[in-house]
């Protein structure tokens, strides 16, 4: 599997990942004929406007895209960092795919944050384990919304490179 920076072309296969995984995921929260109503071209269009801004990372495997990331400056924290979207094929869960591309999502957010956030839905046990895991903790700031048609409450994680990036500014 290789991670590599998103190309333009990649739009596609982007939106196809974003689509099926939302499919796979959310069935218990939207159901499975609205899931199956997903606009695929607007989710391209997501894609295309987030590849053009940078901080968009593939996984790759065969030729073909298994998952994508997406990070940038945070939504509502002046100065930090956010990954926005992480995302892979039902079929390439539990592969590692996932968590290489949070190693690259937590890299890029290094380059230029001291600290970065997350949203996810909070009936989502599968990815708030996985976050986790993967050293984000829950910090308390929740928000509501709307997703194809039904309300959702999302509960924000955070994460500090504050002290990796100091313990190795002492190391060099």
């Amino acid at each position: 599997m290789e991670i590599r920076p998103a190309r333009p072309d990649d739009a596609a296969a982007i939106a196809v990942v974003h689509t099926r995984s939302w499919q796979g995921a959310y069935e218990h929260v939207f159901g499975a004929e609205r899931l199956a109503a997903i606009d695929a071209t607007r989710r391209q269009a997501i894609a295309e406007r987030a590849i053009a801004a940078g901080g968009v990372a593939v996984a790759e495997e065969d030729g073909g895209i298994v998952g994508f990331v997406a990070i940038g400056p945070s939504s509502d924290v002046e100065g930090e960092g956010e990954l926005f979207m992480i995302y892979v094929l039902p079929e390439a869960w539990g592969t590692g795919a996932g968590h290489a591309l949070m190693e690259a999502a937590k890299g890029l957010l290094r380059e230029s944050y001291a600290d970065a956030t997350l949203y996810v839905l909070e009936d989502n046990p599968r990815a708030r384990r996985f976050y986790e895991r993967e050293g984000w903790v829950l910090d308390g700031t929740t928000k509501t919304g709307e997703f194809l048609g039904v309300p959702v409450a999302e509960v924000r994680y955070r994460i500090s490179f504050a002290e990796a990036r100091h313990s190795s500014s002492r190391c060099s």
